[in-house]
């Protein structure tokens, strides 16, 4: 990729990033009335941000987007449900695996949990509780991409299961640890991330554009959506069988 090809993507992420750059400065050259400090690492680091969200960008349309798409079409063609819940459940869980966001979110988990005496304060302790927080919440991305993709092929309504989602959860939560909670709600947010959410829309848009009836607009779209509630009702559960 030559550097002209980059140079529209590098000044639409600038501009992207400008509010948060306005926010940082304002607040510290107005409101604190302080000098930012150590400029040159600022800068440095605000430009390396702009390469890597650029690079990441067009990494995503040149890459995972066309992979997922073209996946969901090859195993819509040919015609097997079995093989397509098994990849979209697959999928789910090998992504949220991945996710830089979900591993520091359950390793500092494990940490506040053995500083309030819910688990051992061991490092083997923590290192499993972190690894089975992570497997769980996987496991619920999974179950949720699997479910969104029956919902795709037998065309059911989504706000219905959304609503029902929720009622779960709100019911789930009236009986959960008071001390999993917040980490059950958070669990939800930060498995639809870098990795998640790519390849994952991609492939909704492209099992909605390879079934008949289906529109990728109306049905390609809402796979987040159940990323988002099966990691909260997963997590919770959890937090009971643990603690």
């Amino acid at each position: 990729m030559s550097l002209k090809t980059l140079a529209r993507p590098l000044i639409n992420s600038l501009r992207d990033l400008l509010p948060v750059i306005a926010v940082v400065v304002f607040f510290q050259l107005v409101v604190l009335q302080q000098p930012l400090p150590n400029l040159v690492q600022l800068l440095s680091g605000v430009a390396l941000v702009v390469l890597g969200l650029t690079l990441f960008i067009q990494g995503l349309e040149m890459g995972l987007f066309p992979v997922g798409e073209s996946l969901a079409h090859a195993l819509a063609r040919k015609g097997s449900l079995f093989w397509l819940l098994i990849f979209a459940f697959s999928l789910g869980f090998g992504t949220t695996v991945a996710e830089p966001a979900l591993i520091a979110v359950a390793e500092e988990a494990s940490e506040i949990a053995a500083e309030a005496g819910a688990i051992a304060n061991s490092q083997s302790v923590q290192e499993a509780y972190a690894d089975n927080l992570r497997l769980t919440v996987a496991f619920a991305v999974g179950i949720a991409i699997l479910v969104g993709v029956i919902r795709i092929v037998n065309g059911w309504p989504m706000h219905w299961m959304i609503m029902g989602g929720y009622v779960l959860v709100v019911f789930i939560t009236a009986f959960a640890p008071r001390e999993i909670i917040g980490i059950a709600y958070d669990s939800g947010g930060v498995t639809t991330s870098t990795i998640t959410v790519p390849l994952v829309t991609a492939l909704g848009v492209g099992l909605a554009s390879s079934i008949r009836g289906r529109s990728p607009m109306i049905d390609g779209f809402g796979l987040i959506a159940f990323a988002s509630i099966t990691p909260i009702i997963f997590v919770m559960i959890f937090g009971m069988v643990v603690h």
